[in-house]
């Protein structure tokens, strides 16, 4: 049977073990054992870019929430974009050598605001777009994070 999955979703949380799920789930993507981003031949999909979507927020970053993983094309990321253009939400970008590293630096940005009250989270919908740096241009791994504010 041939299909195309555009979502899948866990409930987690921040802790060690919902990081470790969450690490499971990318496993399954980025091996085509969840087809997200490759096709019924384990090709990666042309126009195809995996993002997180972070919703459902019980509360905060300290409690459960849903993470979804979407299959999306480079007009999601215009729509985003318009999205911060009129103050719904704020765009942070982190680069580094690797993909762990680049996330967990935009996140710390992220966090740190939120301490300084330099920014309001609104816990709504928040997206991430981590790419390694085999795919990028630089050889460096990038992270955008789009978090919604109030």
């Amino acid at each position: 049977m041939s299909y195309t999955l555009k979502k899948v979703t866990i409930r987690t949380n921040n802790t060690k073990d919902g990081i470790n799920r969450i690490g499971e789930l990318w496993q399954d993507v980025n091996t085509g054992r969840l087809p997200i981003i490759f096709d019924n031949k384990n090709n990666l999909q042309d126009g195809v870019f995996p993002v997180s979507m972070y919703s459902n927020y019980e509360s905060n970053e300290n409690g459960d929430y849903d993470l979804s993983i979407l299959g999306v094309d480079s007009s999601f990321f215009v729509e985003l974009e318009k999205q911060v253009k009129i103050g719904k939400y704020k765009k942070y970008e982190s680069i580094d050598d690797n993909i762990i590293a680049s996330t967990k630096k935009a996140w710390e940005i992220v966090w740190k605001e939120q301490k300084e009250n330099i920014i309001n989270r609104a816990y709504k919908i928040d997206y991430e777009s981590s790419i390694p740096a085999k795919y990028t241009n630089d050889n460096k791994a990038h992270c955008c994070l789009w978090i919604s504010i109030n």
